[in-house]
């Protein structure tokens, strides 16, 4: 790069916000790439993805979290844990409340450890605005959050926006990049995220299982990537993954009748696949079953989350 570095800026913003308030979401739309998967289910992002936006002044590593719950096994602990982490060692923190679903407990959550923070500032956004601005008492509901918030914490900044169309985004990049401090660049310019590919793969086969699927099993879904191979003969890439899940029940219903369940989940993470990887994928999978895996850690650590 030949920006100066006294001119570039660079540094760590995490995002966090209670389950579906939209982070991930976000993050894409900033990113105008698919790194952090999405579905309507709460709980979709297990892990800290660190993923890089280098403009020409700047590099902007946002943090996509778990979204912070009162959590019900040792999975929802360590991806609590994994959020209030982040939140410590970044130079900037962007709150998402979804206005539609309001002020909530897991907010109030969120608010008792952000309240902690020292000297990091912190924007709130204000998110979905697009949907709400249809329905009526929007700007009640605007105030009512923002003065549930400052009971706790006194935003930097206070931002409304959609992450799904994109309004007032440019005014947030603008804000953020405004609050990172000048230094080098963290990653060079190529870099979308510092995971591996294996884990961005097994992510994307984890959301296809995730919308395919009724309600209950999703959260029980693990997703391990068990060899990734390119051919010599030709080009095309082989991957085989496991799918787990807790109960012996479950398994027929992830495989589906005649396995045509399966067989969509990987039609669907196939053509994902291939655009992230720009060549043709023979994807296989496979259903086994890890009894309560979500409550074992050793488990937990064999399917990345560590």
């Amino acid at each position: 790069m030949t920006n100066n570095v006294n001119e570039f800026k660079s540094g760590f913003v995490s995002v966090v916000g209670r389950p579906n308030a939209g982070k991930s979401t976000l993050i894409n739309k900033l990113m105008g790439e698919k790194i952090s998967i999405v579905s309507p289910k709460p709980q979709t992002t297990r892990n800290s993805i660190n993923c890089i936006l280098t403009g020409d002044n700047y590099q902007v590593v946002l943090v996509d979290t778990p979204g912070i719950h009162a959590p019900k096994n040792k999975l929802g602990e360590f991806m609590v844990k994994s959020s209030v982490d982040t939140m410590s060692a970044v130079d900037a923190i962007l709150y998402l409340i979804d206005i539609n679903a309001g002020f909530t407990k897991e907010d109030e959550m969120i608010l008792e450890n952000l309240k902690k923070i020292k000297r990091i500032p912190i924007l709130l956004l204000l998110n979905k605005c697009d949907k709400a601005k249809n329905l009526g008492g929007y700007e009640e509901k605007l105030q009512l959050i923002k003065s549930s918030v400052r009971k706790y914490i006194n935003p930097k900044g206070t931002i409304t926006i959609s992450a799904a169309s994109g309004e007032n985004l440019s005014k947030l990049m603008r804000t953020i990049t405004s609050l990172m401090p000048c230094g080098e660049p963290y990653y060079s310019d190529e870099y979308l995220t510092d995971k591996p590919e294996r884990f961005v793969i097994s992510e994307m086969i984890r959301e296809k299982a995730m919308l395919a699927l009724s309600d209950e099993i999703p959260y029980g879904i693990g997703v391990q990537i068990v060899t990734m191979s390119e051919r010599s003969d030709k080009p095309l890439i082989d991957i085989e993954a496991n799918i787990y899940c807790e109960r012996s029940s479950h398994k027929g219903i992830v495989i589906g009748k005649n396995g045509m369940m399966l067989k969509k989940i990987g039609t669907n993470a196939r053509a994902e696949i291939e655009a992230l990887l720009g060549i043709n994928v023979n994807l296989k999978l496979w259903v086994k079953v890890k009894n309560d895996w979500r409550d074992d850690s050793n488990a937990m650590k064999n399917l990345g989350y560590k």
